[in-house]
């Protein structure tokens, strides 16, 4: 869609200015009252836009993150007033919004359990069974992290992934906190729960009164449509959207007609593979035809499906630091959708990640190290995570190969199987 906001400069450097003030610790309800005829009818294009300023200005994403909530609070009545996107149910922003109904009753659910059981009026069994329903929306972030926030970087608008990102660790941080705490005490469970559930609340408002609606201004229909294509690599929240809005008649309309669409015969992420403009590759093949590889020739669909079997997650990064492909295998450990294609490797990671991957990156370029390995425990499964350096036989550093394995099972082996035992 067209975007015809105007972003008046001279308003943005005032705005700038309050948010100085914050950051220099100054009481937001002062701000608030100081500056309040600047403040009224500030709108979430405007709030966007000087966080982003802030952060391509060279303020740390790190001391953006910490206080966008206490910036949200100077602006928060402005920002209540705005519109909300009203879209078909099924389209990405309803199917967000409709999660966002679900998850602030859960929050309320998960606060009225863990009061129960702290009151001595209820037990554990329903508070934990209340914290896990409601850390199904962990799906609804890793569903923006890798299908809405690669699309905005598109639009150069990175503020999002490089700050929300943060606030859903800090999220997920915090789930980890409250299942420690039920093994604790109620006490200490109820404290959990509660700040748990408001920053749940807040982030809901985040979402609505600045992220969607910036995002309904700044994406097309076909970006929208491609979205909603890959949503379900990652899954959803409480909610199954709605086939009222269809992504393939939108496409349809949208691309341009020389690029054949088969709608009802290929899968989403074939689909979006086929309307991205990508680089052509290197090997081209027709159906049926066979890539010459170093060792063989195989037939590219046979390659795919070899990919995928392996017990192992794989990506691939070109030496632009640009992903180029990734295994699309049901049994994947960390989630990965067509949006991913084309993305710098920087901003699928956790801002507090960045950091490792450049240096990371930069290793392998400078032929200081070839390899990288770690290892994670993750919801009781032992994990583990290698990059691999990328040269040709000149040496030339191409790319770099990610490689992630559940280890769990092949550790607790122990002494030999030499017969097929299938029992």
């Amino acid at each position: 869609m067209a975007d015809t906001t105007i972003i008046d400069p001279a308003r943005q450097v005032e705005l700038k200015k309050i948010i100085a003030r914050l950051h220099d610790g100054e009481a937001p309800n002062e701000l608030k009252k100081e500056f309040a005829s600047l403040i009224k009818g500030v709108s979430a294009a405007e709030v966007a836009a000087m966080e982003q300023s802030l952060i391509d200005g060279g303020l740390p994403v790190e001391e953006v993150q910490r206080l966008c909530e206490v910036h949200v609070q100077v602006f928060q009545q402005s920002l209540s007033m705005g519109k909300k996107p009203k879209e078909l149910p099924g389209h990405p922003i309803y199917t967000m919004l409709e999660e966002n109904k679900q998850a602030r009753k859960k929050a309320s659910v998960l606060v009225a359990a863990a009061r129960s059981w702290a009151w001595g009026i209820g037990t554990v069994d329903p508070a934990t069974a209340a914290l896990e329903d409601l850390a199904q929306i962990i799906i609804h972030y890793t569903r923006k992290e890798n299908q809405l926030f690669p699309y905005l970087e598109k639009d150069n608008f990175t503020g999002p992934s490089r700050v929300m990102w943060g606030k859903h660790d800090e999220i997920r941080a915090r789930f980890g906190e409250a299942r420690k705490a039920l093994k604790e005490s109620p006490r200490a469970f109820l404290k959990i729960a509660k700040a748990l559930a408001s920053s749940i609340r807040k982030m809901i408002f985040m979402e609505e009164h600045i992220l969607i609606p910036e995002s309904a201004r700044r994406l097309s229909e076909k970006d929208w449509a491609e979205i909603r294509l890959g949503e379900d690599a990652i899954g959803f929240a409480w909610v199954k959207p709605d086939s009222l809005y269809d992504a393939g008649l939108v496409l349809a309309t949208q691309i341009k007609p020389e690029i054949p669409l088969r709608i009802k015969e290929i899968q989403p992420a074939a689909q979006i593979a086929q309307i991205h403009e990508t680089p052509e590759p290197s090997i081209q093949a027709k159906d049926g035809d066979l890539l010459e590889l170093a060792t063989g020739r195989i037939d590219k669909d046979i390659l795919d499906l070899a990919l995928k079997t392996m017990p192992v997650d794989i990506s691939v990064v070109d030496e632009n630091d640009r992903v180029l492909y990734y295994s699309d295998a049901p049994h994947r450990i960390f989630p990965r959708s067509p949006a991913v294609i084309g993305r710098s490797v920087q901003n699928c990671h956790p801002p507090k990640s960045v950091d490792i991957v450049n240096k990371i990156l930069q290793a392998f370029k400078n032929k200081e190290k070839s390899k990288a390995r770690f290892w994670i425990k993750m919801g009781g499964r032992f994990i583990l995570i290698e990059y691999y350096a990328l040269y040709d036989a000149e040496g030339t550093y191409k790319g770099t190969l990610e490689v992630s394995q559940d280890l769990t099972e092949l550790r607790a082996l122990e002494g030999q199987r030499r017969l097929l035992d299938w029992e």
